[in-house]
């Protein structure tokens, strides 16, 4: 891998990291009703799908388990959602949409298509195509994402060499122009 590729790949991965990092500050700032846009998502799984186990949204939605419940205990506070438990087994705790959370994810149904506009109008079909694709890469990337680097670092500890070059940076971070880890 030449000096070029690597600057590349610096730079997609400085801005994915800035992508996701904005994206994630501006989403959190958004409060419909007293519902974060996660919140409301969980809601449209509901209406979309009918009640659902905790741990499947958690895994669903990609979040933390202690993120959904924080997420369920405000939805449910805000008499959107009622939490039951399945009638053949007592410790499987659902979760269900109220006509209040219905009624709201109606009157804002409208905000959910002007998330996605704001991110992608203005991208042609072939871009969004790609888009598409490289995100689906991405993902399949982060598969043993964390293993990996946990596997290294702690293989660092035990033994610390140079990385192996094709690991290696092509400029020291003083040179580069982009933040690493």
């Amino acid at each position: 891998m030449g000096s070029a590729d690597w600057e590349r790949m610096e730079e997609a991965d400085f801005l994915l990291r800035k992508m996701v990092r904005r994206f994630v500050k501006e989403r959190d700032r958004v409060s419909v009703e007293g519902i974060s846009l996660p919140g409301i998502l969980i809601l449209q799984k509901i209406i979309r799908e009918g009640e659902q186990r905790l741990g499947d949204l958690a895994e669903q939605l990609d979040f933390t388990s202690g993120a959904i419940t924080a997420l369920t205990d405000k939805l449910e506070a805000g008499g959107y959602t009622v939490r039951r438990r399945k009638e053949d087994d007592r410790r499987t705790v659902l979760l269900d949409i109220t006509a209040k959370g219905r009624e709201m994810v109606e009157r804002n149904s409208n905000i959910g298509d002007r998330c996605i506009t704001l991110l992608f109008e203005g991208f042609t079909d072939v871009e969004l195509e790609l888009q598409s694709r490289f995100y689906e890469r991405i993902i399949s990337n982060l598969e043993g994402f964390s293993d990996t680097l946990l596997k290294l670092a702690m293989q660092n500890l035990e033994s610390p060499v140079s990385p192996a070059p094709e690991q290696k940076p092509r400029r020291t971070a003083a040179e580069s122009k982009y933040l690493s880890y």
